[in-house]
């Protein structure tokens, strides 16, 4: 059933500028250090000489975090509006069809879709790399961390901002919330490293990321499982 509604999802969203969102996250960070390394290459090849993958690698993710969290939130608005714009949720829900497979299927959308940003991360990071005439041997498992760890770590904000976007009609709340939280994310790091919003950041940056991974799947489930209550409660315009 949440297969059949996921199908249905992916038909909703073409033509809606989502996955153009999709390709523009990743292309806008890579393009961005790719102007960075092409107007000052001679400077950073001495500094990252020793490491040049690297390098360009830490320079990529010191922005990682803040695009997740405004991928997060746009994502889930433009998923949730879909519904909201064609004011179909009573016509959805009046199909034989569970509020529990809508609801996930939702979700899963707003999963598969970040997913295929951060596979694109990698892949385009790579690009770049040869194209400024790096060494072919490539750090897949710091490409790999780099796409996926704080992506993992993000869970949590997706589920509120998933959650919000479904419960609201007008948007301009969770983008704020969203919004607001990719802005401050950079000036949280001084607080505690169980604040939700320092994961992202420290799963890259820590020694041993598997706490904030797990911290943020679990978290991210525990508020997607309430919303998902919420959303089986909530009456519907």
């Amino acid at each position: 059933m949440v297969l059949r509604s996921l199908r249905a999802d992916f038909l909703k969203i073409r033509r809606k500028g989502i996955w153009f969102l999709v390709f523009l996250a990743p292309i806008g960070l890579v393009a961005m250090q790719g102007l960075n390394f092409g107007l000052r290459f001679d400077y950073l090849s001495k500094i990252y000489e020793d490491n040049l993958w690297g390098g360009l690698i830490y320079n990529i993710e010191l922005f990682v975090p803040m695009a997740l969290f405004l991928g997060c939130t746009l994502v889930s608005s433009l998923v949730a509006n879909v519904e909201h714009q064609m004011s179909s949720w009573k016509q959805l829900l009046a199909l034989p069809i569970s509020r529990s497979a809508v609801f996930l299927s939702k979700f899963t959308l707003c999963v598969l879709l970040l997913t295929a940003s951060c596979i694109l991360l990698p892949l385009f990071t790579v690009g770049l790399g040869f194209l400024l005439g790096f060494e072919p041997a490539l750090p897949i498992g710091r490409l790999l961390s780099m796409g996926f760890y704080p992506y993992l770590a993000a869970w949590p904000l997706l589920a509120l901002q998933l959650w919000l976007s479904l419960a609201f009609r007008n948007q301009a709340l969770p983008v704020s919330i969203g919004v607001a939280a990719a802005i401050l994310s950079p000036f949280t790091l001084d607080l505690s490293a169980s604040f939700p919003l320092n994961w992202p950041t420290l799963a890259l940056s820590d020694a041993d990321p598997l706490f904030y991974l797990l911290s943020g799947i679990t978290l991210g489930i525990f508020i997607m499982l309430i919303s998902l209550v919420h959303f089986n409660r909530k009456d519907v315009d």
